[in-house]
């Protein structure tokens, strides 16, 4: 359903499983900076009505993540410690050329976050199914559906304000492209690394 073109080894969450405050600590900074790309459609593109409405749910919905992922972080005892670069997103970043219409500039942009959603699907999934510890494996479970409604939620709107064929073949060299991404990072305690 993702149509990811590498999918990740399920050893990554052997990974996790030595660093779970690692992970969570993460998993925070990403739910924020999900808040802050959807406020960031807002303020760009304000004269797409129908985005604006939806965004500004997903800043709630997304806050709320934050504040969930946060609230775990401090039940198991732990602070949530300081962002780091997340060289997943950088790499994607580069991948579309800068300038271009504004129409083209916020298909680009929701083309993007569709792909950081379906990854962190993806990475949700693996979570859910094999974390040793039940509670934590649930929580991501419930995550992992949220994830992929955002996915979806993004890729339709870039097909709804874009060329639907051309919007269709980026999207496929995005996934290509996300796929080396993917083989280049290390494999560490991180969403999307």
């Amino acid at each position: 359903m993702l149509g990811l073109k590498l999918p990740t080894d399920p050893r990554w969450v052997n990974i996790v499983e030595k660093n779970v405050e690692e992970i969570l600590t993460d998993h925070a900074y990403c739910e924020q900076k999900a808040t802050s790309t959807a406020i960031s459609l807002i303020v760009s593109f304000p004269e797409y009505t129908e985005l604006v409405q939806e965004m500004v749910l997903l800043v709630k919905e997304e806050i709320s993540h934050f504040k969930l992922v946060h609230d775990k972080i401090i039940e198991r005892g732990w602070v949530m410690g300081r962002d780091r670069k997340d060289e997943y997103v950088i790499a994607l970043l580069k991948f579309f050329p800068k300038g271009g219409s504004r129409t083209t500039q916020l298909v680009h942009r929701l083309l993007i976050a569709a792909l950081i959603e379906a990854r962190s699907c993806e990475r949700f999934r693996l979570l859910s199914e094999e974390l040793q510890d039940k509670e934590l494996a649930k929580f991501y479970r419930n995550l992992m559906i949220s994830e992929a409604g955002h996915y979806t939620m993004f890729l339709g709107f870039a097909r709804q304000y874009g060329e639907r064929d051309e919007v269709d073949k980026k999207w496929q060299s995005l996934l290509e492209y996300e796929a080396e991404v993917m083989k280049g990072l290390s494999t560490g305690g991180s969403i999307h690394g």
